[in-house]
């Protein structure tokens, strides 16, 4: 059994430990609501820009950001992650979605090329066969900025436009709820129209003309869903850190109550001994 001098010292130290995870958990919660505004602000504008460009799609875009190429070859996955850890499962789940992506693509023959966002999706990836990391984005700052996004998109429109790649995916954490956060799909090249907006005619009228209005929006576009998904995968990010740190916190308490049981017991075994060996000594005498 341990002594009562290592007792309090493990005691002080679950303390500290259980002092720093409740901050933390009160600076996610704080975090997490200016995130989830942000999310919310960005949802509908960015459902409303899709559906506006699947009712000006014709289905004979000469664009192939609108319409992809006959076969695709190579596929660009754009995984957005997070910098920092301590944020339960929400990058190992991350990984796990990727994997089985790229294990899809892979069986259907295809080249899979990696666009890492965030550094533990970076690391996650550094020594792995599977998938060739072409570029990664990291340190991007604590605030979500457009300039962000722009950034990615670009690159991912370019890597579409010189022939590296066929097909850009998305991979995000999407924040359904405080205690749920969960992998989402999306493809961003070429645009995936809307099979319910596409099957029912538009009465909308285009000036000057539909395609006009595609090539227009086709970079606004790009632009919006990576946005969104870096909002996203930010109030997923300080949700789930909110939520591990409440219960390391809650944890540490339980923890906390077991070792003071123990020292007492402790003590208590040890007073009980000195008195013992005091009136031995008294009934020797």
């Amino acid at each position: 059994m341990p002594s009562l001098k290592a007792l309090r010292a493990r005691i002080k130290s679950v303390k500290n430990t259980r002092q720093i995870t409740k901050t933390m958990k009160m600076v996610a919660a704080a975090k997490v609501r200016k995130a989830r505004t942000a999310v919310e602000g960005a949802r509908p504008y960015a459902a409303k820009l899709a559906e506006v460009m699947t009712g000006a799609a014709t289905g004979s875009s000469a664009s192939p950001l609108m319409s992809g190429r006959p076969k695709v070859k190579n596929v660009l996955l754009v995984l957005v992650g997070t910098d920092r850890g301590l944020c339960g499962g929400l990058n190992t789940n991350l990984i796990k979605q990727a994997e089985k992506m790229i294990a899809g693509h892979k069986a259907q023959g295809r080249g899979v090329k990696l666009v890492a966002v965030g550094r533990k999706m970076r690391d996650a990836f550094k020594n792995k066969t599977t998938a060739e990391t072409i570029h990664t984005f990291t340190e991007m700052g604590r605030v979500v900025e457009f300039a962000h996004a722009q950034t990615i998109a670009a690159f991912a429109k370019e890597q579409f436009e010189d022939g590296t790649v066929d097909e850009v995916h998305l991979l995000f954490a999407e924040c359904v709820s405080m205690l749920t956060q969960s992998p989402k799909a999306h493809q961003l090249i070429p645009f995936a129209q809307s099979s319910e907006a596409s099957a029912s005619p538009s009465s909308t009228e285009y000036e000057p003309s539909a395609e006009a209005v595609l090539t227009q929006l086709l970079p606004l576009n790009l632009n919006m869903q990576v946005f969104t998904a870096l909002l996203e995968t930010q109030a997923s990010e300080h949700a789930a850190r909110m939520s591990a740190m409440d219960n390391a916190t809650r944890n540490a308490g339980e923890m906390i109550d077991k070792l003071t049981v123990t020292y007492n017991r402790s003590r208590q075994a040890a007073i009980t001994t000195e008195l013992i060996e005091i009136i031995a000594g008294a009934e020797a005498i």
